[in-house]
């Protein structure tokens, strides 16, 4: 069975696109087929692993999923890229029923060759993001490590619920994930104890450290994990996956 990731927050700068990414090459590397699928309009999970926003998307012009991916630099790892194209970005956000019903099948029927589905979501709680979590089988939350973690959290947090309920059990919540994380502040660790203490278990315990090479590595269109795979936020990027695939 195909899982299916949203991985959101209505935070820009959090670090949601490239902890996408960075998901999205660790499965392949573990011998998983995975579809990494660019639903922001800003494109930086395209630019992310090597390619360039598309003219017109493949949701909005009705072409299948499979015919219209595009092999990544990663074996096993495929790209559906996003694109700019300020018409479409309009008709994914606010097109009519029928067009967004017919996205909603593309996005659970066209993706089931794949063993693993990451969607990055634009930071807002739009119709893509929600578009995105009717389609999803989990939910992840990069929250960052800085004084505004929580900001908004509560909003977001409605979102998915009632998106749960309307599917029925469809949707659960994957879990959160801690970056950015400097240990040289205090500030970082009592964000940390805090989101903890009030989400328990939906954390993960893996954390990503704030890391030159995380940063730089989009810059190269690479994940982190081929761009710098002996750093710090590599490792700690692979420790995510591993706790991610112990989550059956």
């Amino acid at each position: 069975m195909t899982r299916v990731f949203c991985v959101a927050n209505q935070k820009g700068g959090v670090g949601k696109t490239t902890t996408a990414i960075s998901l999205a090459a660790g499965f392949a590397k573990s011998g998983a087929r995975t579809l990494l699928i660019d639903l922001d309009p800003q494109c930086n999970a395209t630019s992310g692993v090597g390619f360039t926003p598309i003219i017109e998307h493949p949701l909005v012009s009705g072409r299948s999923i499979p015919s219209s991916v595009d092999a990544t630099a990663v074996a096993g790892l495929d790209l559906l890229a996003g694109t700019r194209n300020f018409g479409d970005i309009e008709i994914l956000a606010h097109g009519e029923q029928a067009i967004l019903d017919r996205i909603r099948s593309q996005l659970t029927q066209e993706i089931c060759g794949y063993d693993f589905v990451l969607i990055d979501c634009p930071p807002s709680m739009g119709q893509l993001t929600k578009l995105a979590l009717e389609c999803s089988s989990e939910v992840f939350m990069p929250i960052q490590c800085e004084y505004f973690a929580m900001e908004g959290l509560v909003q977001m947090i409605e979102v998915i619920g009632e998106v749960m309920k309307r599917r029925k059990g469809k949707l659960e919540f994957g879990g959160i994930v801690l970056t950015m994380y400097d240990h040289l502040l205090e500030l970082a660790s009592e964000v940390e104890n805090e989101v903890r203490d009030f989400f328990g278990e939906v954390v993960f315990d893996s954390v990503i450290p704030r890391d030159v090479a995380v940063s730089e590595s989009p810059s190269h269109g690479l994940s982190v994990l081929d761009y710098a795979p002996r750093s710090r936020g590599a490792r700690a990027y692979i420790e995510l996956c591993m706790e991610v695939l112990e989550r059956v």
